[in-house]
């Protein structure tokens, strides 16, 4: 049997699935919508938030499960047609529904609640339902009183009474699959009443040797009430509840009947049985079959095909390496492995795989509160929820998103005068949409603001020094340096920007994931700016080169060009440093050799190789190579962890002939001062240098 500390884990697990169920149903709330389309949705919300309730009152969360009271019943007016959907009710829903994410983030970490600004929400959220002053106050109730309100039958002076309950319930073996424990719902009925429960031990051949429960409940709470608690496990256990006979001491409803059978005593009280209320949808959520696991163990997973990976390589270069007489059957038989073991390292990385819609939904929360801040109406579309990328890496996007989406809305998106006077919508646009192509994840946030007024930007860069005064950048060269550390163009500092950071640290964390990031911009019409990173920060696609007879590999991600320089294109800038002219674009090279000390290469210039990176630090940086051996997918394996922090490597990999190959980090090694160069010119057209 789990702990108490267990299912608490559990509940604030479902927390988040609930809010997730909540926010998917705000998204298809609004006033043009047919009441009869809505209405299976309005029901899912108030399932989600009456699910929150219980729990929360169940670990004594009094200020979430006040708040989820509050927000519960106003869903409840909703759904009962007391009041109807308009502009200021979803307004209002989605600011109680961030409160609510609040109190469950708050709830898990132990945070104090802040007594005013619950009490100011939870006014705001029953002024939209109908008037409830006849209603004992909700910030002064306890969590006792946070069960299910009693709906009665409408019997003129018959004031409600206790009635005595019997309750079989056996669970099967899907309902503990899905992570749902018993005492969790037998602490919800406690609260109706007084509750007794008592174990059934089966025999190893009954129930799938599960232990069952006869429970005794004395409540004045109506019996749909009773089905209520039931609600989300109905499908998967066995459940009977009959009005105490007191001529009987102990009714026992067949336990193989279905999960809605009932006593045939007439005393019986059937789920299906409804209350002289308006009628309401008791439709049950379709079960998603899951399985929660322990994120080291999928890790350690991932390890372990990784190292079967890296194994079939070696075995498959060793039998290249040897002469076999039936060398066509072994090399079937390698290819055949080969494939498995493609088939099970995606299987497992889809594992970690995590759909970006959570992240989407947070992201729609910053849009809402920086909205206000700025005082501007912004609506948000989104595309390609459903898009799965890495778990590490969903986690790493959240800080660049919420900066992209901050200077979108208070620089890009301009007031509603100004929009006016332009001829668009009062209202803003952002869209943010995420898609899978060639093999990797790309994010795109759009805006239809006033674009970059790139005359600005150039005149601040070359303010700050950035920039030579006498320099001809191209539109994409000046869009760039929206992305330079400590560059602002704001005239003051706001809530949300002006400070001179920002642009920067969301480059530096993109390119941290071996992602690119890249902008495009129509002045008047708007802003695009585009994200490219790995589903995986598991497995690399690196291009593995010799440098002075070591292998190393560099990761595809930062590489934009290769090239073999020719004798005239190469000039030297002090004693030591070079530059390739590409172009008519003077880059400056780095010798691979010399910052890891390999030696000199005994190669001639003209038969090296030069690889063209776009790092963080430098527009262009070309690294040299003796030569390129070829183009793979390598499996990452920590050296921090394993040895120690080795500057410039960002990691290694162990090839198929079972060789160690150090993965280079180009970030560190251009921002590394010992391998710098005089590179004020970088990216500059040659005219300009004269």
């Amino acid at each position: 049997m789990a702990t108490l500390d267990e299912i608490r884990q559990v509940f604030f697990v479902e927390c988040d699935e609930q809010l997730e169920t909540l926010t998917d149903g705000l998204g298809e709330l609004h006033p043009e919508a047919d009441a009869g389309e809505v209405s299976e949705t309005i029901n899912a919300m108030f399932r989600a938030v009456h699910s929150i309730k219980g729990g929360a009152a169940s670990f004594g969360l009094d200020a979430l499960t006040s708040f989820a009271h509050a927000f519960e019943s106003v869903l409840d007016d909703l759904r009962l047609g007391h009041i109807s959907v308009s502009s200021e009710l979803v307004r209002e829903f989605y600011r109680a529904s961030d409160h609510l994410a609040d109190l469950v983030t708050g709830g898990g970490t132990g945070a104090e609640t802040d007594e005013a600004i619950l009490n100011q929400m939870i006014s705001s959220i029953l002024a939209m339902g109908i008037d409830k002053s006849n209603e004992p106050d909700s910030s002064e109730m306890s969590p006792e009183s946070f069960g299910f309100q009693p709906i009665m039958l409408d019997f003129p002076g018959v004031e409600p009474s206790e009635e005595a309950y019997q309750i079989k319930f056996s669970p099967t073996r899907a309902l503990y699959d899905l992570g749902h424990e018993p005492v969790h719902l037998f602490r919800e009925l406690a609260s109706m009443g007084d509750l007794e429960t008592e174990a059934i031990l089966p025999e190893l051949q009954e129930n799938d040797g599960l232990m069952s429960w006869r429970l005794r409940l004395v409540t004045t709470a109506a019996p749909q009430e009773l089905w209520d608690v039931f609600d989300f496990v109905g499908e998967l256990a066995a459940i009977s509840v009959d009005v105490e006979d007191a001529n009987r001491s102990d009714p026992e409803p067949d336990p193989d009947g279905p999960p809605d059978s009932t006593s045939v005593d007439d005393n019986s009280v059937d789920k299906d049985e409804k209350p002289s209320t308006p009628e309401v949808s008791r439709k049950a959520p379709p079960q998603k079959t899951t399985l929660r696991v322990d994120l080291d163990l999928v890790d350690s997973l991932i390890n372990l095909v990784g190292e079967l990976v890296i194994n079939q390589s070696v075995l498959a270069q060793s039998v290249a390496e040897t002469q076999f007489s039936e060398a066509t059957r072994i090399d079937q038989a390698l290819e055949e492995l080969k494939t498995l073991s493609r088939q099970i390292q995606e299987g497992v990385m889809n594992l970690r795989a995590q759909s970006v819609k959570p992240l989407f939904q947070r992201m729609a929360r910053i849009v809402r509160e920086t909205a206000d801040i700025a005082g501007k109406n912004v609506i948000l579309t989104t595309e390609g929820e459903s898009t799965e990328v890495d778990r590490t890496v969903v986690e790493h996007l959240v800080d660049p998103l919420t900066h992209i989406l901050r200077n979108s809305i208070d620089h890009g998106i301009e007031d509603a005068q100004t929009r006016k006077g332009r001829g668009k919508p009062l209202e803003g646009h952002l869209r943010l949409s995420a898609v899978h192509r060639s093999g990797r994840v790309f994010i795109d946030i759009s805006d239809d603001g006033g674009g970059v007024n790139r005359e600005r930007v150039l005149s601040k860069a070359v303010e700050k020094g950035l920039v030579s005064p006498d320099a001809t950048l191209s539109p994409a060269d000046i869009d760039r340096l929206l992305f330079t550390p400590g560059f602002s163009t704001a005239e003051a500092v706001t809530n949300l920007s002006g400070r001179g950071v920002g642009m920067d640290v969301v480059n530096r964390e993109i390119q941290k994931l071996g992602g690119r990031i890249s902008i495009t911009s129509e002045p008047g019409a708007g802003t695009t700016i585009s994200i490219s990173l790995p589903l995986t920060l598991a497995v690399l696609d690196g291009m593995v080169v010799d440098v002075a007879g070591q292998t190393l590999v560099i990761p595809i991600s930062a590489i934009v060009e290769t090239i073999r320089p020719e004798e005239a294109k190469l000039s030297h800038v002090g004693p030591r440093s070079k530059m390739v002219n590409v172009r008519d674009v003077l880059i400056p090279i780095i010798e691979l050799s010399d910052v890891f000390s390999f030696g000199n290469s005994n190669r001639p210039p003209t038969e090296r190789v030069l690889l063209l990176v776009e790092t963080e630090n430098q527009a262009l940086t070309a690294f040299a190579v003796d030569r390129i051996y070829d183009q793979r997918q390598v499996v990452i394996k920590s050296l921090e962890n394993n040895y120690g922090r080795v500057p410039g490597i960002a990691a290694a990999t162990i090839l198929g002939d079972g060789k160690i190959a150090l993965i280079v980090d180009p970030d560190e090694i251009t921002s590394n001062p010992a391998n710098s160069h005089d590179t004020s010119s970088v990216g500059v057209k040659k005219k300009a240098l004269s």
